[in-house]
């Protein structure tokens, strides 16, 4: 019999350049996306080489999707070990990979149990669903009258639900009717959210650091009055870490900074190790508990693969290595940029490896900025117009964070 697994020769790829390949996605692919124009073909580590063989330093690590690098060699052995032996089995059985991957992941955020899932939306669809389905069942809220306390300037996905709750006018408009049930506070104003929580709420939720809002960092003790919130008027606190999360901010998460347990983490893109689509939300069980055969899942969440992959990611983060870089790296960072501030930025936020930098009026504009840094062999992201955000692999050397910031000081001269 004709062995068809390991087939001999592979689809074509077609030869292009960098041209041709943007006028490819453009044609056939839905324009929700503006990337900068340049075409990757390879990642090692921080850098990333285009078609035309040029290479750039990434410094959007995906999101921080890619907090350990491109093709990091022990996270890519460990999918190619799971590869060559069992990638999906549906949840309609078991696999030996779910159990010590979940186990490993409460251990690391300290709660009971977890739902895995794959993308950051729907772990955060997933929190949603069980923060209300606890208010109705535990909190004795009244049928579809709970309500979830969320943050400006939020981004937690793009799904109909979670737009609904965005002040994103991109993201959000002509896509109702919108799903109600969400009170919107200003973020880092603990009167106000204090203010807004009623009987019939069932949980706050909110970003610790908000990431696609140019890296804003709340006051010092915030996410400590968030917690005594939740705690003296009975609602979960869910902390999203998708983006925040997983040694990012210097510490595992960045509630840690404070010393915060939320009822709920979020997580997920550095989750898959750059890999593969893996999220979840951990809980103490008496959360979890809520959640029955049937009320809630997915085909490929908790597959084999994903549950190997995520299993080693935590078991780097144990380690305590990559915290340790983002905190030492984060420090080079934020001493090299705070001179910039009255040179052509008007404010700087640093957490661990991870930066929003505003650049003053009358300069570029972000994406111009962006465009810039390009030019000069860096890739980073803009968001809100003025704004950059910096967030290189935490596999970054010194050198290369000294690259980055000369790199920024001679694109605001430009």
């Amino acid at each position: 019999m004709t062995d068809v697994t390991r087939p001999d020769t592979a689809s074509p790829t077609p030869t292009l350049d960098t041209a041709g390949h943007i006028a490819m996605t453009e044609r056939y692919g839905a324009h929700n996306y503006h990337p900068l124009p340049v075409v990757i073909s390879h990642g090692e580590g921080a850098w990333v080489t285009d078609v035309e063989g040029k290479r750039y330093l990434d410094c959007l690590a995906g999101y921080s999707a890619l907090n350990f690098g491109h093709g990091n060699p022990r996270l890519l052995q460990r999918a190619h070990a799971q590869l060559d032996r069992l990638t999906l089995t549906s949840r309609a059985f078991f696999n030996d990979t779910l159990g010590p991957f979940a186990q490993a992941l409460c251990e690391l955020t300290g709660h009971d149990a977890i739902l895995p899932m794959n993308t950051g939306a729907e772990a955060v669809e997933t929190a949603l669903k069980v923060s209300r389905k606890w208010g109705y069942r535990v909190k004795g809220v009244p049928e579809d009258q709970a309500n979830i306390v969320v943050m400006e300037g939020n981004f937690h996905g793009r799904t109909t639900t979670i737009v609904s709750f965005s002040d994103d006018k991109d993201a959000r408009d002509e896509y109702g009717p919108y799903t109600p049930g969400f009170r919107t506070v200003r973020y880092g104003d603990a009167d106000a959210l204090r203010a807004a929580v009623d009987d019939f709420t069932v949980a706050v939720l909110l970003e610790p650091i908000q990431g696609e809002g140019g890296v804003v960092i709340p006051p010092e003790g915030y996410l400590r009055e968030v917690r005594s919130i939740c705690d003296e008027l009975g609602v979960l606190m869910v902390a999203d870490e998708i983006q925040s999360g997983l040694a990012r901010t210097g510490r595992t998460f960045a509630v840690d900074h404070e010393d915060v347990r939320p009822d709920v983490f979020v997580l997920g893109k550095a989750l898959g190790g750059g890999i593969y689509p893996v999220s979840a939300i951990t809980a103490p069980t008496r959360i979890l508990e809520v959640i029955t055969p049937g009320t809630h899942g997915s085909t490929f969440g908790g597959n084999p693969l994903a549950a190997a992959i995520g299993h080693e990611v935590v078991t780097m983060l144990q380690e305590g290595e990559f915290q340790a870089r983002a905190t030492h790296l984060g420090g080079v960072l934020e001493e090299g940029l705070r001179p910039l501030v009255g040179n052509g930025l008007d404010a700087v936020r640093v957490r661990g490896l991870w930066a929003g930098l505003d650049v003053s009026p009358g300069g570029p504009t972000g994406r111009q900025l962006c465009e810039r840094l390009m030019e000069r062999g860096i890739l980073a992201k803009d968001t809100h117009g003025s704004t950059i955000r910096l967030a290189p692999p935490l596999v970054v050397a010194e050198s290369e964070i000294a690259l980055l910031v000369g790199a920024v000081a001679d694109a605001l001269d430009a």
